[in-house]
């Protein structure tokens, strides 16, 4: 028997639970690396069209948010939309993948059963890193043949997938160092978050700094990496050497780091509570709060970032709509007849909606979560009712979520304020037009709820039901799906906020919808067996 020992059973069972979530990933590169090449050609057919686009991916904001230029190519113009938003997806992806397989698993003590048997000490972390690494090539296929099927070269689009799974290479890593750190699965994944967080950051900074600014802090970054090869103009392959060589020594950190601590350990030591509780924490409510501040915290600093550089977007729109018509003929479309700005703050707004259910989902399994890792029977043991426990879980989903679209529309509305120089009028508009966003997502956290309640075991399904959603409304338009397709996503019935008119009636169906898949998933819940 070796540390190694077990490994590729691990490896199947790893695979066996992610059947669901890691093909949702997967499909969802796919679609969008398909559909952007798609859309561009359509949108830009000419050289001439193409050469237009520098005044929008050199703007300062979209640069920040986006990333930085690329080659004025119908290739270089994919990769530049997507780059900086698939490489952050592929890192939180691995993160998640890692801490599910090696600190939750202890965290839950299935890890120590496990190890009652033929298993090696190294064999949990290998089969996540393992597992982890696989997903991102897997990623990386999938996007070069959705560019190649799209019609882009095939070098560029080979080398356009590796960078995507380089960066996920690299947070691959980076998770299991988190994993040996902390004995709680929440809290390495907060750690490995805020890493990419500070990654995405610091790229964004260095980007924009220009040529007497800290244009040095984007080389800091395994996502400023990536977007620097270039793959549809003259790719910089020895970039490459960066995250393989990031990804090799933190990987052998983790495992050096997993042979000094205690199985179920971490090596920052857990700090001991206070014998009684303090009055604050007597309901569970109030512990639901202890429980879900962080999380929303981070979603709340990362809406107020975002709100902020799409308003400053926004505010320069004027000048990227005169140097390119198609620009215009893109937000347009996206606004209907409301008004190009008015167009493309309603999109961004949506998309605010789109990010902010993921919160939602993450809150609300929450208190799954809470029941498979057995804290949630010591309090129902108590008085505490399993409706009181759900309802201060979800409390926080479907409030939380709120502040984050009142933040992410008061943020837009500063940036987009200071700029027109009417702050006090477009607060409030661009506040009615991310609160719009709420019924939506009100709806995904029913489906939630209820697959809690009525089918535990297959929870991650909610996940499906964001990734639909996401992708109807980025690809619906584009594919020219057919209106009942359109309807299944519950984003599509809510009005283009500001410059649309608000009709009461499907606000008043998604509220309902939402109700009554919230009322039967704690009625289940309430019935069913715990644990």
């Amino acid at each position: 028997m070796t540390d190694f020992t077990g490994t590729a059973i691990l490896a199947k069972l790893g695979l066996r639970r992610d059947r669901i979530i890691l093909p949702i990933w997967i499909y969802v590169f796919l679609a969008i690396a398909f559909s952007t090449p798609y859309s561009y050609r359509k949108l830009y057919p000419t050289p001439a069209a193409i050469a237009q686009a520098g005044a929008v991916i050199t703007n300062p904001a979209a640069v920040a948010l986006v990333g930085p230029p690329q080659e004025l190519t119908l290739g270089g113009l994919s990769a530049w939309k997507i780059a900086g938003f698939a490489a952050l997806a592929a890192g939180l992806m691995s993160i998640l993948t890692v801490i599910r397989h090696t600190r939750a698993e202890e965290e839950t003590g299935r890890q120590e059963l496990l190890g009652a048997g033929v298993l090696g000490r190294r064999a949990p972390l290998t089969a996540a890193v393992t597992i982890a690494l696989g997903a991102n090539l897997a990623i990386a296929i999938v996007t070069a043949l959705g560019f190649i099927i799209g019609g882009l070269p095939t070098t560029g689009a080979i080398a356009f997938g590796l960078e995507i799974a380089a960066t996920g290479w690299v947070f691959t890593a980076i998770a299991a160092v988190a994993a040996q750190l902390t004995e709680n699965a929440r809290t390495a994944n907060s750690i490995a978050t805020a890493t990419l967080g500070a990654a995405y950051l610091l790229r964004a900074i260095g980007d924009t700094a220009g040529p007497h600014g800290p244009a040095w802090l984007s080389w800091l970054s395994p996502i400023g990496w990536s977007l620097k090869i270039d793959p549809f103009g003259t790719p910089h392959w020895w970039i490459f050497a960066l995250p393989i060589a990031a990804t090799a020594i933190l990987t052998t950190a983790g495992y050096t780091l997993a042979g000094h601590r205690d199985l179920g350990a971490g090596l920052i030591a857990a700090r001991p509570g206070p014998a009684t509780a303090a009055p604050r924490l007597r309901t569970p409510l109030a512990l639901a709060l202890r429980l879900h501040r962080g999380l929303l915290t981070g979603w709340i600093i990362g809406f107020a970032i975002g709100g902020l550089a799409t308003g400053g977007i926004a505010t320069s729109l004027g000048n990227m709509i005169n140097s390119s018509p198609q620009v215009t003929k893109l937000i347009a479309e996206w606004g209907g007849n409301n008004g190009i700005t008015n167009g493309f703050l309603a999109t961004i707004l949506s998309l605010f909606g789109l990010i902010a259910a993921i919160y939602t989902i993450q809150a609300t399994l929450r208190l799954r979560s809470e029941e498979t890792t057995q804290r949630a029977e010591p309090l129902l043991a108590t008085r505490v009712s399993r409706t009181h426990l759900a309802a201060s879980h979800l409390t926080f989903a479907l409030l939380g979520t709120v502040l984050l679209l009142a933040v992410a529309g008061i943020t837009t509305g500063i940036g987009y304020g200071l700029g027109t120089h009417h702050l006090g009028t477009e607060i409030p508009r661009l506040l009615g037009g991310a609160l719009i966003q709420t019924p939506a997502t009100w709806v995904l956290a029913g489906i939630a709820t209820l697959l809690i309640g009525a089918l535990p075991r297959y929870t991650a399904a909610s996940w499906a039901a964001v990734a639909i959603a996401l992708i109807i409304s980025e690809l619906g338009p584009v594919l020219q799906l057919g209106q009942w397709a359109m309807d299944i996503s519950p984003f599509t019935h809510l009005p283009k906020l500001p410059g649309g008119t608000i009709t009461a009636t499907p606000i008043i169906w998604l509220l309902i919808i939402a109700a009554a898949l919230t009322t039967t998933g704690l009625t289940t819940y309430r019935r069913r067996d715990i644990g």
